[in-house]
């Protein structure tokens, strides 16, 4: 029989009783607490891959990054060539703030964890905007911040060399609401490692209002850390979930595998 548990007061729900993770009862469920409570647990599934991109396929497109639907997670270059990017993945962030239609969900699956660290936390900004005061909410309703993959790479190596800026800038910035405006009514914050700047405001503001909102959001009544296990499954809703991994050795053989859903709403 199918259960669900709060892992936390404001976000994260562990499903268990799974028998046919196909099934389309459990599929219904999964995507009711994706919406609602953004971040899905499941434990003890030893799915392997095709499982995996199965179970994916049923929640939405599946993106395809270097010819594979499956992206490893790891530190070791030998594992995964961009291994020095994903250190950005150390501070908070969302997914696909560049592109005009973010990325809709992330699921993980461990395959190998780290000994010490390597965990990964969560931070609902549904949560964070809904707790703002009135005043705050006005405040924040029609400000427009610029995302780029620099702004991110920057927090790793803040006096960059030539070369590394013109890779950066392969990618393309993009201006999107600090208030996302959802077609269901909800509203959640835009904010994390990529935010470069507000539109219009002084440098020093914007920076100061965009880490104060950072640290608003990821305060611990809004967030879940996820201590990772050996074949856990873990899905969170990209478009409204600031995650982060915690520090790990990278020589540990701490390994994740990842499917990413096609996003199906326009930041606008």
């Amino acid at each position: 029989m199918i259960e669900t548990k709060a892992l936390s007061p404001s976000l994260g729900v562990e499903v268990t009783g799974v028998a046919d993770l196909l099934d389309d009862a459990l599929i219904s469920r999964c995507v009711e607490a994706l919406k609602w409570r953004g971040v899905l647990l499941v434990r003890g599934l030893h799915l392997d891959d095709e499982a995996q991109l199965a179970f994916s396929r049923r929640l939405g497109e599946v993106v395809t990054l270097g010819g594979s639907e499956i992206f490893r997670v790891s530190l070791d270059p030998s594992v995964n060539p961009a291994a020095e990017y994903l250190k950005g993945t150390f501070h908070w962030h969302l997914d696909g703030t560049t592109d005009e239609v973010p990325i809709k969900a992330t699921m993980l699956t461990a395959r190998h964890v780290a000994m010490v660290g390597g965990g990964t936390e969560f931070a609902s900004t549904y949560a964070a905007y809904e707790n703002l005061s009135e005043q705050d909410r006005k405040q924040y309703e029609d400000l427009r911040v610029v995302h780029s993959f620099e702004a991110a790479q920057r927090l790793l190596h803040p006096e960059p060399t030539e070369k590394q800026l013109a890779a950066w800038r392969t990618q393309r910035p993009q201006e999107v609401p600090l208030v996302w405006k959802r077609r269901d009514g909800r509203r959640s914050l835009v904010i994390g490692a990529t935010a470069d700047h507000i539109v219009g405001m002084e440098p020093g503001e914007s920076r100061a209002l965009l880490d104060e909102l950072v640290t608003w959001s990821t305060q611990e009544r809004f967030r879940y850390t996820h201590d990772w296990q050996i074949d856990d499954l873990v899905m969170w809703d990209n478009t409204g979930i600031l995650h982060r991994a915690l520090p790990y050795d990278p020589s540990s053989e701490r390994k994740l595998h990842r499917t990413t859903i096609v996003g199906e709403e326009a930041l606008v």
